[in-house]
């Protein structure tokens, strides 16, 4: 009953006819007028300042976005693109995917389960100031993040041989024989000798 009540006074106040007034205007203020001839407007002029000077030779000043893409999906996933009028490109795109990742309880205990997470991956191309190309494509995932790139450093492959352990051939010297003797109690059997 509460309920219709409320409904009901909703829907008075929503018919009720409103006072706006769509033809209102803002009041204009004209500049003051001065009465006596003491006071007069200020005789001094404004500041002039001089206009930032830049850089003549700047390459990038037409710089514009030729093109923009950006989609968002209901899924999580989503992919965006660039491109400028200097040939400067960029592309990225992401999805969710369960991971299996680390979750902490409200007392603080750590149990691996299934986590939500994002895989990106995308390209940058662009021309450096001295005409040189570069094109980067990059993985973010699970294992990592893993760029690809011809300008990238990369570390150099050796392949190493093992050392071989030198042969050499001794002759063992003959230790010289020693007389034999006995010392000390041995056991024969049944009796100490």
């Amino acid at each position: 009953m509460k309920l219709f009540v409320i409904a009901a006074v909703l829907a008075v106040a929503a018919a009720a006819p409103s006072s706006y007034k769509p033809e209102y205007k803002a009041p204009a203020y004209s500049a003051p007028a001065y009465a006596a001839p003491s006071y007069s407007a200020p005789a001094y002029a404004a500041p002039a300042y001089a206009a930032p000077a830049y850089a003549k030779d700047n390459k990038y000043a037409g710089v514009t976005i030729t093109s923009q893409s950006d989609e968002r999906n209901l899924d999580g996933s989503s992919q965006w693109s660039y491109a400028q009028s200097d040939y400067t490109t960029r592309e990225e795109s992401q999805v969710q995917k369960k991971m299996q990742g680390v979750a902490y309880d409200s007392y603080g205990k750590a149990t691996y389960e299934d986590v939500m997470g994002n895989t990106n991956k995308g390209s940058s191309y662009w021309v450096s100031p001295e005409g040189e190309k570069f094109t980067l494509t990059w993985v973010a995932d699970e294992q990592g993040f893993k760029p690809k790139g011809d300008h990238l450093p990369v570390a150099p492959v050796h392949v190493y041989e093992l050392p071989v352990a030198p042969v050499h051939e001794y002759e063992l010297p003959v230790a010289p024989a020693l007389p034999y003797k006995r010392t000390g109690l041995g056991y024969s059997g049944t009796s100490y000798y």
